[in-house]
């Protein structure tokens, strides 16, 4: 008789090509469904050009244009067609800039319950709100998939997270997923997929479950997952799609290897303060604080829900005076059905700035904030400088903290509008079918024969990679401290995005965030070295799944990292292109190394391929401080080879 199963075993149990069920172990699923976003999308055509790719090999495959938005000059709008060129080539849709963020307009056009996505996005964890296995990762590992080849990752253990009760006015799901994060921080669901369950769950529509899936990234889970229930089905219905629905539920008598329990009665408005998203505290703890800025939208909040609730708050009201109030709608089809619903016009009486549907605030393209000022936002993470402003600081919070502020202009616990300004809480009612427009999502040509890429002057092609070497004397070129996340490794932004698919330019923001002169010193560098590796403490390369924080070190010559531990997507991701993931032994020793130091390391292919220890030297007095690795087999071949693509071809 076959064990009980939680959802999770039973979506990676139906999808299991390689591997078993053991925690820690490398698998490899069958991948349903595939994502691309255009901030990683263009590297994922350039891969899937230098890999032959004729066709992808997925059920579905669509390609986003919802981050680089912003058309200052020829780079962004020559890069849409470049994605759009792409799409039809290699048989995806495409979504048209414009039309919307990808998790969420996914959700309602492609999403079904009980199968894989992948997604070149590390929010793209929020489809698991459908009861899907939906993961984030590097565009490398989505290039592999769409060839028809198997995910690999680590077999995740499962955190179930028991709901009981139902939420109160002015608290939404926001909360419950800051309070995890107060519960985890970033890197507590590290080698987890969080799974919720219980009576709870009939109170949280599949758009409140794609507010706390989104988020399981920020604590450093493979993902999140949500049973396909009633409250599924009447989302697909509202979307025209109720034939996809199918029920999907954990075994009665099931486990988990980790259990937490969240009285949704309990939960008061939180808040993350500058600049983790684990940095949660009640908004009570931090109320009176000026705000400039209050920003509402993005994929960590994108429902007709949020902003619906949102517009009745501030009806017939102004936003105070002092505060910018921005509305980045999430999708084309959400402007269309919160207009039906009177939505849109409030707003805008009260002041608020519309954006076009996208990322936008979210990534810094566009909607940075004031030198030194405060901005609240409903988005996913306020990493140093990621809103695009250096000093920036940038709370998360909830829709209705962010509306309760923008009216009074400080930091304000939204029941407290009902209290002293005698506003009620909205109640929102989701409609039994929305308004469909799908003219914006390119369906994939049925012949792709003789189509070519349409490319650009900033268009490159990848750079040619060299397997890696036995012997190497470097240095330590730069070290740096716990939970260092991808926007620090590379900078984010309206800047320096327009460049994802030109590695020499790119490269040149590595590190810029902790070191502005990084890149002259890597220049220098080159001159008199091989390369040269960096030192980090616990959690290196948290955040994004953009492999530019891996491709472009490597590109400046990066042999390897050394570090306590790794976040999941940036060490696949180092993988993939060929730089070392060491982690100290001990990791005392990682107080022993100085920036500047210069290492030795011998032999380090013959200790790879023979399963040997490996140690690293330090030039200035010989002192041997041991280092190890957890790679698979087939990873140890991808890194010898010098990366995925390499690997790929001659395999």
């Amino acid at each position: 008789m076959a064990p009980p199963l939680n959802v999770t075993q039973k979506l990676i149990s139906s999808h299991l090509l390689e591997g078993e069920l053991k925690a820690g172990t490398e698998i490899g699923l069958k991948i349903d469904q595939a994502l691309l976003q255009d901030a990683t999308g263009t590297l994922v055509m350039l891969e899937l050009e230098a890999m032959g790719l004729k066709r992808v090999q997925t059920e579905v495959a669509v390609q986003y244009v919802d981050h680089n938005l912003l058309q200052t000059d020829f780079k962004n709008a020559d890069d849409h067609l470049f994605l759009k060129s792409g799409a039809q080539k290699f048989g995806l849709w495409f979504s048209r800039p414009g039309n919307g963020v990808s998790h969420p307009v996914h959700m309602e056009r492609f999403g079904k319950p009980g199968k894989t996505l992948l997604g070149s996005d590390s929010h793209t964890c929020a489809g698991g709100s459908l009861g899907m296995l939906a993961i984030g990762t590097g565009g490398l590992d989505v290039a592999m998939a769409l060839a028809g080849k198997p995910y690999y990752v680590k077999m995740p253990k499962v955190l179930g997270v028991e709901l009981k009760g139902q939420l109160p006015d002015w608290v939404s799901a926001k909360d419950v997923v800051l309070e995890m994060l107060r519960r985890y921080n970033v890197k507590g669901g590290r080698g987890f997929v969080i799974e919720y369950f219980g009576e709870g769950m009939k109170h949280l529509t599949a758009m409140d479950r794609h507010v706390i899936a989104n988020m399981g990234t920020e604590m450093g889970a493979t993902s999140t997952v949500f049973p396909s229930d009633e409250q599924t089905r009447k989302f697909l219905k509202a979307q025209g799609r109720e034939e996809d629905y199918a029920a999907l539920a954990a075994d009665s008598s099931c486990t988990y290897d980790k259990l937490e329990t969240i009285d949704l009665n309990r939960l008061e408005p939180l808040i993350a303060c500058p600049s983790s998203p684990g940095n949660v505290v009640k908004v009570k703890e931090v109320e009176g604080m000026p705000v400039h800025q209050c920003v509402i939208g993005s994929s960590a909040n994108p429902g007709l829900r949020d902003f619906w609730v949102v517009s009745q708050i501030i009806k017939d009201r102004t936003a105070h005076p002092q505060v910018s109030l921005d509305i980045n709608p999430t999708s084309r089809q959400l402007i269309e059905n919160l207009t039906a619903l009177g939505g849109f016009l409030p707003m805008i009486h009260a002041g608020a700035r519309f954006h076009q549907s996208g990322c936008m605030g979210c990534i810094g393209m566009g909607q940075a904030p004031a030198t030194g000022k405060i901005s609240l936002r409903t988005m996913p993470r306020n990493f140093p400088g990621r809103s695009g402003t250096l000093d920036d600081q940038v709370y998360l919070c909830s829709p209705e903290t962010a509306i309760a502020s923008a009216i009074t202009g400080k930091i304000t616990s939204p029941e407290k509008l009902e209290t002293e300004h005698g506003i009620s809480f909205p109640r929102f009612s989701s409609p039994d079918e929305e308004i469909i427009n799908t003219s914006m999502l390119l369906s994939p040509p049925l012949k792709n024969d003789g189509l070519t890429l349409e490319k650009g002057p900033n268009i490159r092609e990848l750079p040619e990679l060299k397997s890696l070497k036995s012997d190497y004397e470097v240095p330590v070129l730069l070290k740096m401290d716990d939970n260092i996340s991808t926007d620090e490794i590379l900078r984010a932004g309206a800047e320096v995005l327009p460049f994802r698919s030109n590695i020499p330019e790119i490269s040149k923001w590595t590190y810029y965030m902790i070191d502005r002169n990084f890149y002259t010193r890597s220049e220098k560098c080159r001159q008199d070295y091989e390369g040269f590796v960096v030192v980090a403490g616990d959690n290196y390369a948290q955040g994004s799944s953009r492999e530019h924080a891996a491709l472009a070190p490597r590109f400046l010559g990066q042999v390897a990292v050394i570090a306590k531990s790794y976040a999941r997507i940036g060490w696949q991701n180092m993988v993939n292109f060929g730089i070392l993931p060491l982690e100290f032994e001990n990791p005392k020793d990682y107080d022993e190394i100085s920036q500047n130091d210069e290492i030795i390391l011998k032999g380090i292919r013959e200790a790879l391929e023979n399963g040997n220890n490996i140690q690293l030297t330090l030039k200035k007095n010989q002192q041997k401080i041991p280092v190890k690795h957890s790679l698979s087999s087939r990873q140890l071949k991808v890194l010898l080879a010098g990366g995925q693509i390499n690997y790929f071809k001659n395999s």
